[in-house]
């Protein structure tokens, strides 16, 4: 794939470069889709920073939840040291049509906030990242990069610009009923209308009816719930509907928290919660 516009090389020089005041490692390409790793401040005990995918124009790549087809990314840590555990920060993601589907991902460069659990918070941390990926154009194609970097103990001395836009479309956690223009009200359990089975009504307030966007998840990739159709709903609401499709054999969706990401404008918000039945 190395011919390709949107191919990743194997792997980059692991050398960090100090520039402008942030720490980062090369780019893995210098055209077309590429990776960096890119250091942001100590918070605490924890040191953050970010994964960034460039895309080539006219390419994307995947939420961690892909939709109706796709390839969520997966992080491989392993050959880093001074490292308990890594957790991911995923900024909103859009819907975009995958020829025929429908998938979720970022349709330009994205930066994926992480936060690092140091073994020892008084040590650097050197961060070892292989990434496998998939990006997509007219056709979606795998992606491996490999990219490694040297955080201070104490982080980079501020955020960088690209980490604090990143970390600003993170959707904040929020429960069912919290005010706000961008709020979800409900999500319950109920028989379709007219149709055998169930569908899952989730109740929305939202700023911009017209475009905002619901992504429900299951706990685990063996779900592959539905993306929702969106309609009017009383009192300026706007409610959210999808069949129950998608759910492993033997799941109890009734018992199961779902996941459920309201993308609203610039604005976001996260509910993990049970379903209630109607």
């Amino acid at each position: 794939m190395t011919a390709l516009p949107g191919a990743v090389p194997a792997r980059a020089d692991s050398a960090p470069v100090v520039g402008s005041g942030d720490i980062s490692s090369p780019w893995t390409a210098p055209n077309g889709t590429a990776v960096r790793l890119l250091a942001g401040p100590r918070d605490g005990e924890i040191v953050t920073g970010g994964v960034q995918i460039r895309l080539g124009a006219g390419w994307k790549t995947y939420w961690r939840y892909p939709g109706d087809s796709g390839v969520p990314p997966h992080f491989d840590w392993s050959g880093s040291d001074n490292v308990a555990r890594v957790d991911i920060l995923w900024p909103a993601p859009v819907r975009f049509d995958d020829g025929g589907s429908f998938s979720i991902g970022y349709k330009k460069d994205v930066t994926l906030p992480f936060r690092v659990t140091p073994r020892d918070p008084g040590k650097p941390v050197d961060l070892r990242l292989t990434l496998d990926f998939a990006v997509c154009a007219k056709i979606c194609q795998p992606a491996t990069a490999e990219v490694a970097l040297a955080l201070p103990a104490d982080g980079a001395p501020s955020t960088p610009p690209d980490l604090a836009a990143a970390l600003s479309t993170v959707p904040q956690l929020a429960a069912f009923g919290n005010g706000g223009a961008t709020a979800l009200e409900t999500a319950d359990l109920g028989p379709a209308a007219g149709q055998p089975g169930q569908t899952i009504r989730v109740v929305a307030r939202v700023a911009n009816p017209d475009t905002a966007d619901l992504f429900v998840e299951g706990p685990s990739e063996d779900w592959a719930l539905p993306l929702p159709a969106r309609e009017p709903g009383p009192d300026g609401q706007t409610v959210f509907l999808l069949p129950v499709d998608g759910v492993p054999k033997g799941a109890d969706i009734a018992a199961t928290r779902l996941r459920f990401t309201l993308v609203d404008g610039p604005r976001a918000v996260e509910v993990d919660a049970l379903l209630s039945a109607r």
